[in-house]
């Protein structure tokens, strides 16, 4: 598990995450207390204090990441290394290999001040036989610098998630908008239904289906249209003579 170093920290007041990615009151951090207990006060207070200026709420709770996000509808897990122990790297990346097996979004920052600790690092890594990207280290020279990164990738992996909804929500109305066009058509080439008749219709019984099974009382009993034209709907979808015989105006 993380251990913190000697040093301590700070919010500088433009260490904030771009404002194109802030949804304020939607973040929420989960952190481990086991992490939280191995750590230096310091760290934890400029954790806070950088939370709390990027609109995401601190919780400490009991669980095997040493961070969760959730934001944007994501949740995000996070081992986080506040100091590279060169002579305790098996068990690093022994958790590593376990945790990956339980979150599909896992990544892992670690801080390697050092030559040293960045070879220790890179020749673990592949003892190890870590598939690259799965999950994504993320080396950094210093926990206040590994935390702003897990903040931002935090916001980014929820703003993505966002846009793919926000995408998939602008297709389904494009879908709507078209389907309730062809259902205007339908319907108001039926002799007598005009385009006021249709989206009351649309509105009250909906699809073209509906209404071919819906009686002249269905109608009546949903819809302001008259006698004669739920009469008319009636005959049209359930009586062939009806739609088969020229009509003339």
């Amino acid at each position: 598990m993380a251990t913190a170093g000697s040093s301590s920290y700070s919010v500088p007041t433009d260490h904030q995450v771009p404002s194109s990615l802030v949804n304020p009151g939607n973040g929420v951090c989960m952190m481990s207390k086991a992490w939280k207990e191995e750590q230096q006060p310091s760290l934890i207070s400029f954790v806070s204090s950088f939370l709390r200026s990027n609109s995401f709420r601190l919780k400490f709770v009991s669980i095997s990441p040493d961070l969760i996000f959730n934001c944007g509808g994501v949740s995000v897990a996070f081992v986080f290394v506040t100091k590279w122990d060169c002579s305790n790297v098996a068990s690093i990346f022994s958790r590593v290999k376990r945790l990956k097996g339980q979150f599909s979004q896992l990544y892992v920052v670690a801080t390697l001040s050092t030559k040293e600790q960045s070879d220790s690092f890179m020749r673990y890594y592949f003892e190890y036989e870590m598939e690259f990207g799965k999950p994504a280290f993320i080396q950094v020279i210093d926990a206040e610098m590994g935390f702003e990164k897990i903040v931002k990738i935090a916001h980014s992996r929820g703003a993505c998630k966002q846009q793919k909804v926000a995408s998939i929500l602008k297709v389904e109305r494009k879908r709507t908008v078209q389907d309730t066009d062809i259902f205007i058509r339908v319907v108001t080439s039926i002799p007598n239904i005009n385009k006021h008749d249709a989206n009351t219709l649309y509105q009250a019984i909906g699809s073209i289906e509906a209404i071919a099974k819906a009686s002249k009382e269905d109608i009546l009993a949903n819809t302001d249209l008259s006698s004669e034209k739920a009469e008319t709907l009636t005959r049209f979808f359930q009586d062939p003579q009806f739609y088969l015989t020229p009509k003339f105006n």
